[in-house]
């Protein structure tokens, strides 16, 4: 019942910044986890980011890949159903198409965890 719809991919040149965008639509639920995953050509899926779920008595808690710790941010807006992704210090390695994705559960780093999923967004990083 969930529709995600990512932008904001491009292509940067390294040291560049970019920020993501995911855009849900349907039965969503400010309680949804959220999580970032790329996968770059010939390679597996992989963890990016994820976000618990979040209220007005309850702080949400942000996960990180450890190649991606200090230089990626992600973040909720629930008001607008839309995550984020902030992206700096972009590097080669993280050309890739990412892929924005929800859960009605507890957040988790693993990707077959998730229900939903967008279609992706392609970063392409230049050096």
């Amino acid at each position: 019942q969930v529709q995600l719809v990512e932008s904001g991919g491009g292509l940067v040149q390294a040291g560049g910044s970019l920020r993501l965008s995911c855009a849900a639509s349907g039965r969503t639920s400010s309680r949804y986890a959220m999580g970032w995953f790329r996968q770059a050509p010939e390679k597996k899926r992989e963890f990016v980011a994820a976000i618990s779920w979040s209220d007005s008595f309850s702080r949400s808690k942000t996960y990180y890949a450890d190649s991606v710790k200090g230089r990626f941010t992600i973040s909720r807006d629930n008001a607008k159903n839309t995550v984020y992704l902030q992206m700096n210090s972009l590097k080669s390695e993280d050309t890739a198409v990412y892929y924005c994705a929800a859960r009605a559960g507890a957040v988790t780093l693993t990707g077959s965890d998730f229900a939903y999923w967008g279609q992706g967004t392609q970063v392409t990083v230049s050096s």
